[in-house]
């Protein structure tokens, strides 16, 4: 959960290199949480909160937008709650086709360089953005990322948000997709209790189905929860552990990283 009324210190860091670049955010600027709120003020007037704060984050969005497609970068947004292999499925992502696809990373968490370091030592270019007590990613974080990678045209830029499957939901960082990762070790039930961010996702990847046999997960009634939040979302089974599935998202991944 977000931490309100408090000015966070963004930190953007490259591995091995002392933390190098960091702005602060304010609650007065950003937004914490995935909706709008509306308050009554003495008079009786309601007042709606949120509506700034996401102008603000659309426009730096509509930038970024502008600068991928000037620069024909295929920009993936990574997201899902912790502990459901998201880094793990990145990271043998990376070094199964790093030989086909020139890849950038972005690695968002609030606190620790032990995601980007783990990519920096498949020698991808990659920035680790330290949120503090926010628990998403926005625009203008991205922006600032992007800059210091300076990736190459036609490249693809995954960026791994704030393991979240809430705050991050209503954040567009002009990506061209986003990927929701589940897991079997997780309830079937993630995608109508946290329906904005399936309904905002063009993939879900079902992670872990190599522990299938020794859990209590339904695959179907998972598949049948998301699609009744976005009929159009497509699944990928995975295991990042033995490898089981990755090649269909491989392919997914290679044919729309074009």
């Amino acid at each position: 959960m977000c931490a309100p009324n408090q000015i966070n210190k963004i930190v953007i860091s490259k591995p091995g290199e002392e933390q190098n670049h960091s702005h602060e955010h304010h609650d007065s600027e950003h937004h914490h949480h995935n909706h709008d709120h509306t308050h009554t003020d003495s008079h009786g007037r309601v007042i709606e909160l949120g509506q700034d704060i996401m102008q603000f984050n659309d426009v730096g969005a509509a930038r970024n937008r502008g600068y991928f497609d000037a620069k024909e970068i295929k920009a993936i947004n990574l997201v899902s709650s912790p502990g459901s292999g998201k880094t793990s499925i990145l990271e043998k992502t990376l070094a199964d086709l790093k030989d086909e696809i020139s890849f950038y990373v972005i690695e968002g968490d609030q606190q620790t360089m032990n995601d980007a370091n783990r990519i920096d030592a498949l020698d991808i270019p990659v920035r680790q953005i330290n949120t503090g007590a926010l628990c998403h990613l926005e625009s203008d974080m991205v922006y600032e990322a992007v800059k210091s990678l300076n990736p190459a045209p036609k490249s693809v830029l995954m960026i791994e948000n704030v393991g979240n499957l809430v705050c991050p939901s209503k954040f567009n960082l002009g990506e061209d997709f986003r990927v929701v990762i589940i897991s079997t070790t997780e309830g079937d039930d993630k995608p109508i209790k946290y329906p904005d961010m399936f309904e905002g996702s063009q993939v879900c990847i079902i992670n872990k189905i190599d522990l299938l046999p020794y859990l209590n997960f339904d695959v179907e009634k998972s598949k049948d929860y998301a699609r009744k939040v976005n009929p159009n979302i497509i699944f990928f089974e995975v295991s990042a552990t033995s490898g089981e599935g990755m090649n269909k998202w491989y392919e997914w991944l290679k044919n729309n990283a074009k």
